[in-house]
């Protein structure tokens, strides 16, 4: 898989460069404000430009290897808007490794309708936003603190939260799987740029792939 298959997941375009102001490693400490939290709320602005340029690097390249002036180039912008917005890189990717909003997203809905909803809202999210909530965390499977980091903060904003939300037997099992499915779905999206999923609405979309994840939900 390269990185073709993510270009959805933060948008188009390069990797990171040379230069820039930097922060401190994100093990460090340092957490993202509230606004900075709010990460792929909106389209079309500079921060939403950074936020999918900055998923992508940091997705690709180890943490040491990232330049907000590489981010910056990437995104179409100048390296003090990420200033601006974000002050570091430690805050930036504190951003990028902040689950928590789409987790928000993901799972506003009552459990007997939820795989519908799931899908519903991966579908438009990337349709919309250009970006994949969850994707991300699949290219980081590198054991540098950061990447190891980023699938941590995973497990527990997504992975462990749905497990709380199930009901019955084996429910972290099912949550596994149900979020498994769900990655397969943004890489398969990824994959078939302009196949035949693009044609689809997003409600067909959720009626023939809801039931595989609803059923799960619901065992």
């Amino acid at each position: 898989m390269n990185g073709q298959a993510v270009e959805e997941t933060a948008g188009g375009g390069g990797g990171a460069g040379e230069g820039g102001t930097e922060g401190g490693s994100p093990t460090d400490g340092g957490s993202p404000t509230e606004a900075e939290a709010e990460a792929g709320t909106g389209t079309g602005t500079g921060r939403d430009a950074i936020l999918r340029a900055a998923r992508r690097a940091f997705a690709f390249r180890p943490y040491a290897e990232v330049t907000l002036r590489g981010i910056a180039a990437d995104a179409g912008v100048s390296a003090s808007l990420i200033v601006k917005h974000f002050s570091t890189k430690e805050r930036l990717f504190n951003t990028v490794a902040d689950f928590g909003p789409a987790a928000d997203q993901l799972f506003a809905a009552p459990l007997d309708g939820l795989g519908r909803h799931l899908v519903l809202t991966m579908v438009r999210s990337r349709r919309e936003q250009q970006g994949d909530p969850l994707l991300r965390v699949v290219f980081a499977l590198g054991n540098d603190d950061e990447r190891v980091l980023l699938r941590e903060r995973f497990d527990e904003q997504i992975t462990r939260r749905l497990t709380a939300l199930l009901t019955g037997p084996e429910r972290a099992l099912r949550a596994e799987l149900i979020v498994g499915l769900l990655l397969g779905l943004g890489v398969t999206l990824s994959l078939h740029r302009e196949g035949a999923n693009t044609r689809a609405t997003p409600e067909h979309l959720a009626a023939v792939y809801g039931p595989a994840l609803q059923q799960l939900i619901s065992a």
